[in-house]
């Protein structure tokens, strides 16, 4: 067994899974379904970086799982044409949707096609080459910055907020997802809270940015009695204006930090839970 320095980076983060994964391989893929775009990349598991430029296809409209589906196939297609890009037999390849993915199922539509809902995406993404695994954009997100990015060797628990169209939340606890944590739809303040304290909601408002640090702050302390994290991570494009906001966030138990892996996040937190399904379920299939 390996020992923990020589553990790729984001196995020594973790605690009891530890010792099963980690012999990642060295390089997997992330899939990052949006809006608006999805975008891929190969990414080096042991430092948690893109190798190579991202690559980029338009979300088709309507983004219905058939349509999707192409698109994901043409992108993956696209990176395995790299010289670097892993063997087939060796092949991870994450998946992340903007919506709750329950053990590879679609149980909801955000900027996507409401034909997902009760979609079986590992069902319908089998024709692709590779181990497919699938998780919802913020937790891929999040997984990468608590094992890659500002959470990186912490303890504890980590919740990554992602702010911008919604609310996105990712909850790590020892290096390990616990997914669909959806920190967005509490009641906040009387409202769902990303339809109060999104990005998307400070701009409609034209809301000072104090004034968003401040009710962001609220929010923070409303998510801390229910959580109790050890840390803060704020990610999302909002996240580039954060001296405009932070300072206005204090007086939590928990640190604050800014998103490190900004645009990268998911594609990196993509394929690092897709090494680490496949690394699971053949350690499982041993025992």
């Amino acid at each position: 067994m390996s020992t923990s320095h020589e553990q790729p980076l984001a196995a020594q983060s973790l605690g009891s899974a530890s010792e099963t994964i980690s012999d990642l391989p060295k390089r997997a893929i992330g899939i990052d379904v949006g809006g608006t775009g999805i975008k891929g990349g190969l990414v080096n598991l042991h430092k948690g970086t893109l190798t190579g430029e991202r690559f980029r296809i338009p979300t088709p409209k309507p983004a219905t799982p058939e349509a999707v589906a192409e698109v994901i196939g043409e992108i993956l297609d696209e990176l395995l044409t790299r010289e670097k890009a892993p063997a087939l037999e060796e092949l991870s390849v994450g998946v992340l949707f903007p919506a709750i993915v329950d053990k590879n199922i679609v149980l909801s539509a955000a900027n996507i096609d409401e034909s997902w809902i009760n979609t079986d995406a590992a069902k319908l993404l089998r024709h692709l080459p590779g181990q497919i695994h699938t998780l919802n954009d913020a937790d891929g997100a999040g997984l990468a910055e608590a094992r890659y990015g500002a959470g990186k060797g912490l303890e504890g628990t980590v919740m990554t907020i992602t702010l911008g169209t919604g609310i996105g939340s990712a909850l790590v606890h020892d290096g390990v997802l616990v997914p669909n944590s959806e920190m967005g739809h509490l009641e906040f303040e009387g409202e769902v809270a990303e339809k109060k304290a999104s990005a998307a909601a400070r701009e409609r408002s034209d809301m000072p940015w104090d004034e968003y640090g401040q009710l962001l702050n609220r929010f923070l302390k409303h998510v801390e009695r229910l959580q109790s994290p050890e840390l803060f991570i704020i990610g999302g494009g909002i996240s580039k204006r954060s001296e405009d906001f932070l300072p206005e966030i204090k007086d939590l138990r928990a640190k604050v930090e800014v998103a490190a892996l900004q645009n990268n996040a998911g594609i990196v937190g993509a394929a690092l839970y897709a090494a680490e399904q496949t690394r699971l379920k053949a350690s499982r299939g041993r025992s």
